[in-house]
């Protein structure tokens, strides 16, 4: 203890504590908690499939933009080689033409290729929902999409990394991109709440 100080328990500064040192902890096992999710997700399942693309179910999902450039991101449906089934892939980006009229021409390999990229459970979640019909959407339930085409589908979808020639821009962002944010929000919040703990302590302190 200090010299001339003496210790002095006042309920309201202890009280303020905790629930300083409370939520400190809690956000930051939240930020923790979402460093792990994002690990995990960098922890990615590799494939490498043969099969023909189904040109004329393709779609074009909206507002992606690639170097601050308006364009698509290509979603066409693949007929597996060895099963008869499909799978959606995740082809790459286009740039949009100067009209919303006119759809970009995008090149479509005839005949089998092999694709290698990896695999993810869905498409990538919006605020707005609803994900729309036609050429143009905002993005895809693979449920939907099988019932709307009457394709087998894969409950699955697949980010290509593999060049097929298709002039296609396959820029895809980290799948853990961010952890080391997340890590340093939980580093401050738990900083906060040893801080709420030592101001409680030394507001407790008084001269004799």
């Amino acid at each position: 203890m200090p010299r001339g100080y003496s210790f002095h328990f006042r309920p309201w500064v202890a009280v303020a504590a905790a629930l300083g040192c409370a939520a400190g902890i809690a956000l930051g096992n939240w930020q923790s908690g979402r460093a792990a999710e994002k690990r995990a997700l960098g922890e990615v399942e590799r494939v490498s499939l043969n099969g023909e693309f189904v040109a004329r179910f393709t779609v074009f999902l909206d507002n992606k933009v690639h170097q601050r450039q308006a364009g698509y991101e290509v979603v066409t449906p693949l007929k597996l080689a060895r099963t008869g089934e499909h799978v959606l892939v995740r082809r790459g980006w286009v740039a949009a033409p100067r009209t919303r009229d006119v759809l970009p021409e995008v090149r479509t390999p005839r005949g089998e290729v092999r694709i290698e990229g990896v695999v993810q459970d869905r498409f990538p979640r919006l605020l707005a929902q609803g994900a729309g019909g036609g050429k143009v959407r905002q993005t895809l339930d693979i449920e939907d999409f099988a019932r709307e085409t009457g394709l087998a589908l894969q409950r699955r979808v697949i980010e290509q990394h593999s060049d097929t020639g298709d002039g296609l821009v396959r820029e895809w962002p980290r799948p853990d991109l961010g952890v080391e944010k997340h890590q340093s929000y939980a580093l401050q919040w738990y900083s906060l709440a040893a801080l709420a703990v030592a101001l409680g302590l030394v507001s407790s302190f008084r001269k004799r």
